[in-house]
């Protein structure tokens, strides 16, 4: 199997996803590669001073590229609408610095909770990889959990469409447990696949309530892709250290959940070989509805089943 290595260059950066965009690279069902990624803000990737704002990426173009800074895409040779792409994160590692935020800007939760006025509370921080830590301008520490935000394809429809929602084909999931060494199922909506990746988070907590996670770029992230012809899936699923996740998306948070709900009760039908009542009374028990962000315009929910939860049924 190749291994390929992708930097974050003008020619190799977006900020939209197209079914019109041409992929920088094709590669086979088994390939791997290694990215390095900017933040979704279009920063460059060096900040010698963590604690100061970092410069801007200088080859931006806003009107064309408005979303995160995304590197790809990239095709897959055999992809085919219909299909689903496996994409395994074999290893995630940040760079050294990222920012978070906390009010300041008029969005429907800042408003919702009187904090749009005034100035955004900005909080940079000093990331150590080595150690896992983050440690901001006023000495505080956080553990770091990393994990791209953004992972995905374009829908097969015309035009630029933006990278700020979830989609069936995935894009803004912004769900923490996507760290190294979980395994992603996205239902391929155009042939070649044209995945895309960026939205670097260091640590974020179900629901990303501020809108900005840990934002930071990448210093690594290795992807691993499989092509799965004869899977065939309406939402994204994740194989992850947690548990099995099925994933909703909705403006509709209630619908989003069932959307989530509907899609593990299909899982644990096909992995344990149960009826769908069985399964729902199952469920009950063992899973957990999470929210996985509510600050993208559509939400997004994640049903969550842990490995070996029942005796007897255990990690395929």
């Amino acid at each position: 199997m190749t291994l390929r290595t992708i930097e974050p260059t003008k020619k190799t950066l977006h900020g939209h996803y197209s079914r019109e965009l041409s992929p920088i690279l094709t590669v086979e069902s088994g390939d791997t590669v290694r990215y390095r990624t900017l933040g979704a803000g279009w920063h460059t990737f060096d900040n010698p001073n963590p604690f100061e704002r970092a410069p801007k990426f200088p080859d931006h173009d806003r009107e064309r590229d408005p979303g995160h800074a995304l590197c790809g895409p990239i095709a897959i040779t055999g992809a085919r609408t219909g299909m689903t792409l496996e994409v395994r994160l074999n290893d995630v590692r940040t760079g050294t610095w990222g920012w978070s935020t906390g009010g300041g800007f008029p969005s429907e939760w800042n408003q919702r909770l009187n904090l749009a006025d005034g100035p955004e509370w900005i909080l940079r921080w000093a990331l150590n990889p080595d150690q896992n830590i983050a440690t901001n301008q006023f000495g505080q520490t956080v553990r770091m959990r990393p994990f791209m935000g953004n992972l995905g394809m374009p829908p097969d429809e015309p035009g630029r469409h933006s990278t700020y929602p979830p989609r069936f084909c995935g894009g803004n999931i912004d769900c923490k447990e996507l760290i190294a060494d979980s395994r992603l199922f996205l239902p391929i909506a155009v042939d070649g696949g044209l995945f895309s990746i960026g939205d670097g988070h260091a640590l974020q907590g179900d629901g990303e309530v501020a809108g900005p996670a840990l934002e930071c770029p990448m210093e690594r992230v290795e992807v691993e892709f499989h092509l799965h012809p004869d899977m065939h899936l309406a939402m994204p699923r994740a194989d992850t250290p947690s548990g099995w996740i099925t994933f909703g998306f909705h403006e509709n948070l209630n619908e989003a959940a069932m959307i989530a709900l509907d899609g593990m009760l299909d899982w644990m039908s096909e992995l344990f070989g149960v009826e769908r009542k069985e399964a729902l009374a199952l469920a009950t028990l063992l899973v957990d509805l999470r929210i996985t962000q509510i600050v993208n315009g559509v939400r997004g929910v994640h049903a969550v089943l842990p490995h070996q939860a029942i005796e007897g049924i255990g990690r395929k």
